[in-house]
Order: C-alpha cells, then sequence, then structure tokens
C-alpha cells in the first residue's frame, strides 16, 4: 500500500486541530507547513525503502529531524507551550501510524 501525501497531511491536520483548539485560527498555517514537510519525509522514507536505500535506523533519523523541526516552528508561536505542541504532533501521528507502518513495513510511527 502507498502512501498519499493529501490523505496523510488531512488525517494529521484533523488530530492537530482537536488537540489545539481554540488555538487553531493561529496555528493553521504553520500547522498545514510543518505536517505537509512530515507527510513528505514520510514519502520520502517509502521511496528510499523501495530502492533499497535507507535502514530502518536512518528512517527514524529522518523522521524525528522533521517531528524537531515542526516542534520548533510551532514553540514560536505566542500562547503555545511544549506539552500543548506534543500532543498535538503526537495525536497527528497516532492518526496515520497504521497506513505508514503498514506500507513500510517497519514500526516507524
Amino acid at each position: 500500500m502507498a502512501l498519499e501525501l493529501t490523505k496523510l497531511v488531512t488525517d494529521m491536520l484533523s488530530a492537530a486541530r482537536g488537540v489545539f483548539e481554540e488555538k487553531w485560527p493561529d496555528v493553521k498555517d504553520y500547522a498545514e507547513a510543518e505536517f505537509k514537510k512530515i507527510g513528505e519525509c514520510l514519502l520520502m522514507i517509502e521511496r528510499l525503502k523501495l530502492q533499497g536505500k535507507i535502514t530502518e535506523e536512518q528512517a527514524r533519523l529522518h523522521l524525528e529531524i522533521q517531528k524537531n523541526s515542526a516542534r520548533t516552528v510551532l514553540l514560536t508561536l505566542e500562547g503555545l507551550h511544549i506539552l500543548l505542541v506534543e500532543e498535538a504532533i503526537n495525536a497527528a501521528l497516532k492518526i496515520i501510524r497504521d497506513a505508514v507502518n503498514t506500507a513500510l513495513g517497519w514500526r516507524l510511527v
């Protein structure tokens, strides 16, 4: 099963929106950009795995770098704190976990 960027991003945004609640209007544009980057990272990992050019450890590192980037960007917004941002990122990844792990054949997310 191949991953699809629009579906990944839509699902992640839906989960994050539920966490950010009333802060969503201020966070929306940043969240869209950051979760799109995470989705693109996952598609790159999928492509590289199919080509035999990435190990599971490298994939984990790539994803962690992208999560750190999203965390950093979201923490620059006024009124957001680390626990809220972590909760949103975790909710976003949880909702796509099965699709990603099935597509990769690894437990990445």
